[in-house]
Parts: structure tokens; C-alpha cells; sequence
């Protein structure tokens, strides 16, 4: 009896497993993705039970406009931190914004398989951005 216990538990953990990995594949938003000016790219993944973006490669200046704003490491950075899929399928969360050493919430919008649009306000509906990354293969 207590092999079959066994026996099941492992085979649902693999079928739980195999579920997970499926989402996350069908996830369009985990990859790695460019900003418009090539000067960023970000690594999109999972991070708990929410999605983060953390940089991958950094142009020279980049990492020095950065560095002005207080941030010495870019290549490592967490930029998009805790973002949550909302009942519309877009991604709100919080972006970092290292040339002015802050914090923001923020919204990714799927577009298609290979662009994405991220967009956010410094307070309330002031200061709104957006930008379209661009998946790299």
C-alpha cells in the first residue's frame, strides 16, 4: 500500500512538474528582450509566483548613465520586480529605473510573440512613458 502511495505521489508530482513547465513555456512574456535603442536587455523569468526582469547585457552608456544615477552594476539588475498577470492578461508590477535611481509601477502589455509594451507614470497619471521591446531570439 504504501508503494502505491509513493508510486502516485511521484507521478503526480511529475504531471504537476510537466504542467509548470508547459506554462511557462507558453508564457510569451519569459525570453529575453531588447529595449528600443539596443542599449539594454533584459532577461524576463519567474521569480516566485511572480515575473521579474533582470539585465542581461548593458551597453557602455547604459551602464554610465546608470552608474550617474547611483547604480553601479546594471549588468544583474532586477528592473522589473513583482509583476502579477491582472484579469486582462497585462503585467503590473514595479519597474526600477536606474539613470534616476527609482522605483515605479508598471504595466507590460503582450502585443504579439516578439513585442511587448512596457508602460508607467511617475505619480498618478504624471511623467507616463511607454516603451516597445523587441524579443531576441
Amino acid at each position: 500500500m504504501m508503494k502505491h502511495r509513493l508510486a502516485f505521489s511521484l507521478a503526480t508530482l511529475a504531471c504537476l512538474t510537466m504542467a509548470a513547465t508547459s506554462a511557462a513555456a507558453a508564457d510569451k512574456t519569459v525570453g529575453v528582450w531588447r529595449n528600443p535603442k539596443n542599449s539594454v536587455h533584459v532577461r524576463s523569468h519567474p521569480c516566485g509566483a511572480s515575473m521579474c526582469g533582470t539585465v542581461v547585457w548593458a551597453n557602455d552608456k547604459a551602464k554610465a548613465d546608470a552608474a550617474r544615477g547611483g547604480t553601479d552594476n546594471l549588468v544583474g539588475l532586477q528592473l522589473f520586480r513583482s509583476f502579477t498577470r491582472d484579469r486582462h492578461g497585462n503585467w503590473r508590477g514595479k519597474v526600477f529605473v536606474p539613470d534616476i535611481n527609482k522605483t515605479f509601477s508598471g504595466t507590460i502589455t503582450v502585443i504579439d510573440a516578439n513585442t511587448i509594451t512596457g508602460s508607467g507614470c511617475l505619480i498618478g497619471r504624471v511623467g507616463c512613458k511607454s516603451q516597445t521591446w523587441t524579443r531576441i531570439e
